[in-house]
């Protein structure tokens, strides 16, 4: 079965990766599913996978009706999310990771707050410098660390997107950057701490590994080129 090849080959290259860095953390592969159909995603969750990332919350819904039948399976909202669309994306997804403004986390804090219900959230980091890419900046202010006394969100860690350069020695700088930024906000934290790092897609996941990376979002890499 392709898929379970296309599987394969990736945890192989993780292993190899972390053996060369001397690293042992877990590395979490989440399927980005743009696009693909409801069978796609049922094979490759027969593979293994138990996490998935969507970001276009209509066509997750269209998909997410029969997602009874597979267990233990975790809906990742992985785009923009416009602030008018929160309501449907939490009763969609399970996590959100990419949250980029102190006005969405306020958004998704109080709508939780009514729902009585909380969930894992990673705030996403523009440490490309991208101007037309989404994010907090890496340098991170007094207004930033307000985001952590919301009650109703769970900050785990942060997420970042390569540079569209796509170039070696930016996308590592990029990486490199993100855990650092993780490093610094662990340190001005009391009673709680980070400890996810989402970076590394198909093209650039091998450098988020190297540069610490606790999760990847393959899309590509295990199903083929995007039927758009």
């Amino acid at each position: 079965m392709l898929l379970n090849e296309n599987l394969h080959f990736i945890k192989n290259e993780i292993a190899s990766i972390q053996s060369k860095q001397n690293l042992d953390h877990f590395v979490e592969i989440v399927a980005a599913t743009k696009t693909r159909s409801f069978q796609t995603i049922n094979d490759i969750y027969e593979c293994g996978i138990r996490h998935i990332g969507e970001n276009r919350i209509q066509e997750a819904y269209q998909k997410f009706g029969s997602f009874d039948l597979m267990p233990n399976i975790t809906k990742r909202f992985i785009g923009h999310l416009q602030t008018n669309k929160v309501n449907r994306c939490l009763e969609l997804f399970d996590t959100i990771d990419s949250v980029d403004s102190i006005k969405l986390a306020e958004k998704i804090n109080n709508r939780l707050f009514h729902l009585k219900k909380t969930i894992p959230i990673l705030l996403e980091i523009n440490t490309s410098g991208d101007k037309s890419k989404k994010g907090f900046s890496p340098k991170i202010n007094e207004d930033f660390f307000s985001i952590f006394n919301y009650k109703n969100i769970e900050i785990i860690g942060l997420m970042t997107m390569g540079p569209f350069s796509q170039g070696e020695k930016e996308t590592r700088e990029s990486f490199s950057l993100l855990r650092k930024t993780k490093d610094l906000i662990n340190s001005q934290l009391t009673n709680q701490s980070i400890n996810e790092l989402s970076m590394g897609m198909s093209g650039d996941y091998r450098i988020g590994i190297q540069e610490g990376s606790t999760m990847i979002r393959v899309g590509t890499k295990l199903f083929g080129k995007r039927n758009y």
